[in-house]
């Protein structure tokens, strides 16, 4: 049956490629599972070396949208100086796709993933080893990289193309990726974030931050922009008639800034930030100078009360010895007397 696994003689599994004619890729949705899966297989692995990992992706295919739900690690070696020696382990490979058909039936094998961060010389090869699972393999490189800004995944699918000896090859051709999640998918994550919020950044502090990886991932990307272009124009690589098209359609989408209107505009939106920011700050030092003065006109008042209080009652105080005093005098007085009448 297409698309599905049987059992040799030996008991192992193998897997098939459908039979059906392959279907044109618009657009691959990776799932978050798959990222923490990804990210685990490294750190395991090849954490803090420059080795990379190779790994299965499962999900579903339905009408050019590639669902990648979820993933597994495959064994995987290459050696670094000759990128055609490599070794991945299909036996493992088919045995685990069993086990995972057992879980869940609908999940076929669509491709497979690296660690990249970018395409090796012999990732055509074990894209032509895929095709013997399923008609036309994606392959996602996930840059596992903490200090890596933008989308982390970039896919991919091979096409056949002819070179300039009129010889035809397979090669890579990009397509859109993005991360998506099932409303299931979408509850795990809210709450892994909620444990992971650092509550002392405020809400200003992360939009500052965002803005500031947005703005790092447009320089990578325009700094790559130019890297292809010089390469281009020394001879390195060849003209890609396509991607100039995008290049001009980009440039072309970019606003004029030289018309003396629009300076005038951005000069005046510009000025009347700046004063609202201006009169906020001098207000509120006002506000902090009238609070001052207030404090220490109330403390005054207090320590010259205090100062009242404790006056007072040392007067009371001295007023009741005098009595005292007195009364112990007339006391003595009357005793003399008495004894002189006597």
């Amino acid at each position: 049956m297409p698309g599905a696994s049987s059992a040799d003689a030996n008991g192992s599994s193998k897997v098939s490629a459908t039979s059906s004619p392959p279907q044109q890729h618009d657009i691959v949705v990776v799932h978050p599972l798959v990222l923490l899966s990804v990210v685990d297989h490294y750190n395991r692995v090849a954490k803090d070396t420059k080795r990379r990992v190779v790994g299965v992706l499962l999900g579903e295919t339905y009408k050019g949208r590639v669902d990648v739900a979820n993933s597994f690690a495959v064994p995987f070696e290459e050696d670094r100086r000759d990128s055609s020696i490599w070794y991945l382990d299909h036996n493992f490979l088919e045995n685990m796709f069993a086990m995972f058909r057992k879980v869940n039936a609908k999940e076929r094998i669509v491709g497979f993933y690296s660690t990249g961060p970018k395409i090796k010389g012999n990732d055509i090869d074990i894209e032509s080893m895929f095709r013997k699972y399923t008609s036309r393999p994606v392959f996602v490189v996930i840059d596992v990289r903490p200090d890596s800004e933008g989308l982390p995944t970039q896919a991919y699918y091979s096409v056949e193309a002819v070179d300039d000896a009129k010889e035809t090859k397979r090669t890579f051709h990009h397509v859109e990726s993005k991360v998506g999640a099932y409303e299931a998918e979408e509850v795990g994550v809210e709450q892994l974030l909620r444990d992971i919020n650092d509550p002392t950044v405020t809400t200003l502090a992360s939009r500052v931050k965002h803005k500031m990886a947005g703005l790092k991932g447009l320089k990578s990307r325009l700094e790559q922009m130019s890297r292809y272009l010089e390469m281009v124009d020394e001879g390195k690589l060849p003209l890609n008639n396509q991607v100039v098209y995008n290049l001009q359609d980009i440039f072309n989408l970019l606003p004029n800034l030289n018309v003396e209107a629009l300076v005038k505009s951005f000069m005046v939106k510009t000025n009347d930030s700046h004063l609202v920011v201006y009169m906020s700050s001098l207000i509120r030092a006002i506000v902090a100078l009238h609070n001052l003065v207030n404090n220490k006109i109330k403390y005054a008042r207090e320590k010259v009360s205090a100062q009242a209080q404790e006056g007072s009652g040392d007067g009371a105080k001295d007023k009741s010895d005098d009595n005292a005093s007195k009364a112990a005098g007339e006391g003595d007085a009357k005793t003399e007397k008495k004894k002189a009448e006597k």
